[in-house]
């Protein structure tokens, strides 16, 4: 492959139980770390919340059952291990977990480690979804807003001879995110997940669950031209089914590999970063197209604004 050439893997999981240890998980990923090193791969992207199960499915109401789903250091000495065959096989990683900061924050965070066992960068999830209290008409509970502080930047580096963007979940659903990052020059974004496939508010769009997922993704790839690496937490977790579908996209917005399964699984593919020119310097030029003057509704309004509420839609007449 000639340009930039990087071979990155989804490092997919299956179902956590809840009563599962940090040592067995962290040998499910250590597995799938190896795997990635016998296959070539330079880059193993895990999903949101790797270390534990879902927990946000529970109202909790004891700050150390809460705390117990936490990470107060990273590494620590349940993850030193991942850290150290990472550094030893050469190969980079990003993992999700829910991390708990000195001064009591509790932040949806994700990592990028780069191939000699060193953290490049941090990013704490932006876009918070479900809700703060419990609510019994749910079958389960989706409390994200409740034990998560939003994150307040979508931050972007330099690592593995590209510029890489983190997102986690939620986010992939909001353009922004995208933008935001692509902005900040990003070619490679990467999204972990845990996605349940009842959604509770309108249960009609559970059908759609597995198109939303790639929809999204691959507009914000094509939209962007960056590579979009997705990896879901999937399969049945504690009673709740949720997204695998754990999938590679170009900046095409092809999926150009994806998992055939939903328990713990390794999606391949080998991109070329200067595909990404293709996109960035011609429909998508930024710099020769984008008319940021006329954009400013999407930073001075959170939600609509109609016509009858003072826009005017006749402007041109």
């Amino acid at each position: 492959m000639s340009g930039r050439p990087l071979r990155i893997g989804a490092g997919q999981l299956g179902p956590i139980s809840r009563n599962e240890s940090r040592k067995n998980v962290v040998d499910r990923l250590i597995a799938l770390l190896q795997e990635a090193h016998r296959s070539e791969v330079d880059l193993i992207v895990y999903p949101e919340l790797a270390l534990t199960t879902f927990f946000p499915r529970w109202y909790l109401e004891d700050d150390s059952t809460i705390d117990s789903f936490f990470e107060r250091e990273m590494p620590n000495p349940e993850t030193q291990r991942l850290f150290d065959s990472a550094k030893s096989l050469g190969v980079g990683f990003c993992l999700g977990y829910a991390e708990l900061t000195p001064d009591g924050h509790r932040y949806n965070t994700q990592i990028l480690v780069e191939r000699d066992g060193t953290i490049v960068g941090k990013y704490r999830k932006v876009h918070l979804p479900g809700h703060e209290e419990y609510e019994p008409w749910r079958e389960f509970q989706h409390l994200e807003r409740r034990y998560f502080e939003g994150g307040s930047n979508f931050p972007t580096w330099n690592a593995f001879d590209g510029i890489v963007g983190m997102a986690i979940c939620n986010d992939r659903r909001w353009p922004e995110t995208y933008r935001c990052l692509a902005l900040g020059g990003a070619e490679l974004i990467l999204i972990g997940y845990n996605t349940p496939i009842h959604y509770a508010p309108d249960p009609s769009q559970n059908k759609l669950a597995s198109f939303h997922n790639h929809l999204v993704m691959q507009a914000g790839a094509y939209q962007n031209g960056c590579f979009v690496v997705g990896v879901a937490k999937g399969g049945l977790e504690e009673g709740v089914d949720s997204l695998a579908e754990s999938c590679i996209i170009a900046p095409t917005g092809e999926i150009v590999s994806s998992a055939t399964g939903s328990g713990d699984e390794l999606v391949i593919a080998d991109i070329d970063f200067d595909l990404c020119n293709n996109y960035k310097n011609t429909v998508f030029d930024f710099n020769r197209y984008r008319r940021p003057e006329i954009y400013s509704p999407i930073t001075d309004q959170k939600g609509t604004i109609t016509p009858a509420e003072g826009r005017g839609t006749n402007d041109f007449l």
